[in-house]
Formats: C-alpha cells, sequence, structure tokens
C-alpha cells in the first residue's frame, strides 16, 4: 500500500515565502514544491538566496519535494548552450534545498511549426544531454506533460519515459493530458502507470476550465486508489490548484492558458485551501496520508 505525502505549489497561496510556509502549514502541508518565492523564480535564486529559503522552509519543518522548474518550457531554437547554463544553476540551487527532483518539460516547437514527429531526435538529444547534467549533481529530472510541448500527450510521455528509463522521472498531470484532448484515466494512466515518479493534483471540466480536485473529469479518486493499491512505497502528490489568479501566473504558459474561474473563490488562499481539501477527500478511506 502507497504512503501518500502531499507537497503544493504554495506561490498560489502567495507570493511572499513565509506567506507560503503559513498557507501550507494552515492546510496541513509539509512539503513544497516551489516556483516563484518572493517574486522570484526558483531557477533564478542566488546561492545566498536559496540558502536563506532553505533556512525558512526547515525551521518550518517543510521539506522540498522537488524544484518547479521552468527547464525544457522554451522553443527548439531558443539558446541551448545558455538553457544548459540555468539547468546547471537549477541544479546548484536544488542541492542548497536540498532537492532529489526538479521538473521539466520538453520543448515546444518553432513558432510556425505543427509536426512534433519532425523533432522527435532532436528533442531526445536535448534531453539526454540535460539528464547528463543532472546527473553530475545526483539529481533527478523529472517530466511533465505540460500542454503545447513535445510530451504533452501519454504516448510521447512513453517515449520519453522507455527512451532513458530510470534517468528520467515522470510527472502524471490529468488536468493538461485533458487539456490537449487525451484521456488520463484508466488509458493514460494505464500507459505510464510503471513510469510515474509523482503526480501533479490538478482537475478540470470538459471545456478545460481548472475546478477542485475530485469535481471534474480527471477521475482522480480513480487514479488514487489504483495508486494505493500499487504502489508499494512514497507517493508524492504536489497540489497544484489552478483556482484563482495569482502572481506569475501569466509567466507559466503560453499560446493558450489555463482557463481558471476567478470567481469562484474569494481569494487566492480560499482556492488553496479548497484545493487541499479536495485532494484529501479523493483519498480512499485506508489512505496513509502525510
Amino acid at each position: 500500500m502507497a504512503v501518500f505525502h502531499l507537497s503544493a505549489f504554495a506561490d498560489e497561496y502567495s507570493p511572499d515565502l513565509e506567506e507560503q510556509i503559513k498557507g501550507l502549514l494552515e492546510n496541513g502541508v509539509h512539503m513544497i514544491e516551489p516556483r516563484n518565492v518572493d517574486g522570484i523564480n526558483i531557477s533564478d535564486l542566488t546561492s545566498e538566496k536559496a540558502m536563506e529559503v532553505h533556512a525558512k522552509l526547515s525551521a518550518a519543518g517543510i521539506t522540498v519535494s522537488a524544484l518547479g522548474s521552468p527547464i525544457g518550457k522554451v522553443t527548439l531554437d531558443a539558446d541551448f548552450e545558455a538553457h544548459k547554463i540555468s539547468l546547471r544553476r537549477t541544479c546548484e540551487i536544488a542541492k542548497i534545498l536540498g532537492a532529489q527532483r526538479i521538473r521539466m518539460f520538453s520543448f515546444r516547437l518553432p513558432a510556425g511549426t505543427e509536426d512534433f514527429s519532425v523533432y522527435r531526435d532532436e528533442v531526445m538529444e536535448r534531453l539526454g544531454a540535460m539528464i547528463e547534467i543532472a546527473e553530475e549533481y545526483g539529481v533527478l529530472l523529472c517530466h511533465e506533460n505540460e500542454k503545447g510541448i513535445y510530451g504533452d500527450t501519454p504516448e510521447r510521455c512513453l517515449e520519453i519515459a522507455e527512451t532513458f528509463g530510470d534517468r528520467i522521472g515522470i510527472v502524471f498531470d490529468p488536468a493538461n493530458y485533458l487539456q490537449v484532448g487525451a484521456v488520463p484515466f484508466p488509458s493514460g494512466f494505464e500507459l505510464l502507470q510503471k513510469h510515474i515518479t509523482y503526480m501533479h493534483v490538478k482537475d478540470c471540466v470538459a471545456n478545460g476550465t481548472v475546478v477542485v480536485p475530485g469535481a471534474g473529469i480527471g477521475c482522480i479518486p480513480e487514479t488514487f486508489a489504483v495508486l494505493n493499491r500499487t504502489v508499494p512505497g512514497d507517493m508524492i502528490l504536489t497540489v497544484e490548484p489552478h483556482l484563482h489568479v495569482f502572481d506569475g501566473l501569466s509567466a507559466l504558459e503560453a499560446g493558450e492558458k489555463t482557463r481558471i474561474n476567478n470567481s469562484a473563490f474569494a481569494s487566492k488562499e480560499e482556492a488553496f485551501a479548497a484545493a487541499v481539501l479536495g485532494t484529501r477527500m479523493c483519498m480512499p478511506n485506508n489512505a496513509v496520508i502525510l
């Protein structure tokens, strides 16, 4: 049986780190996937700032499940050498924060192109180079199925997983699959089940609008039930609310934006609490949740 560990993107509660810590603890969450802290992207922290962040999180008893980095969320015609430098810096930050994983992506197509298959070899070559860098630091890159990148469907995520095996992690995000017309459960989940490293908990309805976990068509309770039966150890679930507009949201996505019903909750704090509670309510009765 699985042991579930709740983490969260606490920048959706507040841009301020101390407020993020407050929001996590108020909602019984003791892990964080930092994405932006004090208005700074996690990959852009100085060493001094990273040490300050680590000290504050440690004092509050909060550990880092992964860095919510933007690595790989660039077009294939971007300067890859510069991107590798950014990855090295992100790996250094991961070591300071005690993170063993870095969330990353598999590149967007150059503007004006639509055929992913043409770029398969280039994507894999770049991912391989990035994995080699991460391995130098003892950090695992974990690929998220963001819409609009090479690995935005279960089938292409499987290509990535099978190409690199346990040298890469796979992040399972049900809402992101739904927003590109894929079926996350059961078909997508069954395709990727043995490769899933951890999960982003985000749900949506048929038109793509994000809703509280369990209120959409992402089959989150069913997914949790299978994970509970089949995972023989730790499984991290990172709550990604996307239920209220928050600082930095517009910078996270290119092209079509995630649909958010900004009138559903009175505040970011209320939306964050609803997402955490919804995640808990999706759990099987016998689940162990830390």
